[in-house]
Order: C-alpha cells, then sequence, then structure tokens
C-alpha cells in the first residue's frame, strides 16, 4: 500500500486516467451478492399494492422484472463496469406498513464480483415502484411528502473457488 492514497486506486492509469480494471488474469470464482433498499410510502399506498389495486397494475411484479432487467444491465449504465455472465437472480420484497423493502441476490461465475448488480437491481425496483404508485403518492399540493427511498446497501459478497 503506497503512502499515496491515488496510488490504490485501481480504475487509474499512471497518469490518472480513468480505466477499466483488467481482471484477465484472475481465476474464475463463484460469486455472490446481496443488496437492500426500502421505499417509505404513505399506509394507504401500501394497502393499495398489497390489495393489487393500483391503477397502473402490479406493483411488485412489474418491479420485480425491472430490477431483474436492471441487474442483466449493469455494465451498459456503470462506467468501467465489466459486463458479466449472471447465473442467477432472486428478488425478494417485504410489505410491510407504511415501506416495501427489496432485496436482490445476484450470482455470477467469473473474475470479478456482482455487487453492482445487486445494487442496481434494487435500485430500480425500487424506482419502478415508486413509478407505479406515484399518482396515489401525491398530496392535494402535488408533492411526495412520505415518499422516499432510504438504505440502499450491499449486505452480502461471497466470493469462493471453483470445484
Amino acid at each position: 500500500m503506497s503512502d499515496d492514497p491515488a496510488d490504490d486506486l485501481t480504475h487509474t492509469d499512471e497518469s490518472g486516467n480513468v480505466q477499466m480494471v483488467d481482471v484477465g488474469d484472475k481465476p474464475d470464482t463463484a460469486r455472490r451478492a446481496v443488496a437492500a433498499g426500502t421505499i417509505h410510502l404513505q399506509p394507504s399506498t401500501v394497502a393499495a399494492i398489497r390489495d393489487d389495486d393500483i391503477g397502473k397494475g402490479d406493483v411488485l411484479a412489474t418491479a420485480r422484472v425491472g430490477a431483474v432487467q436492471a441487474v442483466k444491465h449493469t455494465w451498459e449504465t456503470i462506467p468501467m463496469c465489466h459486463q458479466i455472465p449472471i447465473t442467477n437472480v432472486e428478488t425478494d420484497f417485504a410489505v410491510g406498513e407504511d415501506r416495501v423493502d427489496l432485496t436482490v441476490a445476484v450470482e455470477t461465475t467469473g473474475k470479478t464480483g456482482c455487487e453492482m448488480e445487486a445494487l442496481e437491481g434494487v435500485t430500480t425496483g425500487l424506482n419502478v415502484v415508486w413509478d407505479m404508485v406515484k399518482a396515489a403518492e401525491k398530496d392535494d399540493d402535488g408533492e411526495y411528502p412520505d415518499t422516499a427511498i432510504s438504505d440502499v446497501r450491499v449486505t452480502e459478497k461471497v466470493k469462493r473457488p471453483l470445484d
């Protein structure tokens, strides 16, 4: 480790220019990353989600598709992110009284991890929920006083050698 923190950056070359990390010499490993996040909503909106009473359709089914699509396309939206072979995506929604929690687990076999894909799945899935319910969330002034996406984080990162 260098005394200069900039020397430890992996996405820059010797001149400080941004670059994609070369993972070509790394061995393939089995990898799994899990990310989670929350969207806070009005209790009436959450009840409408639970009752499948949102005019745009099934909120959680649509958000699930959006999350999976985002995982598969992360390399197109995050600069310097490698395109990796996604072997599995799992989405899990927990619907509370005034919130929807989303967990996305991503698995791959390759030379680099999949935590960016898990994070992208969570943020997009929660954005889809917001898009699907925004008409129900607006107050009389056209504002969204209770709507917020929060606590997006990686909760698990596993790397193991291939058998």
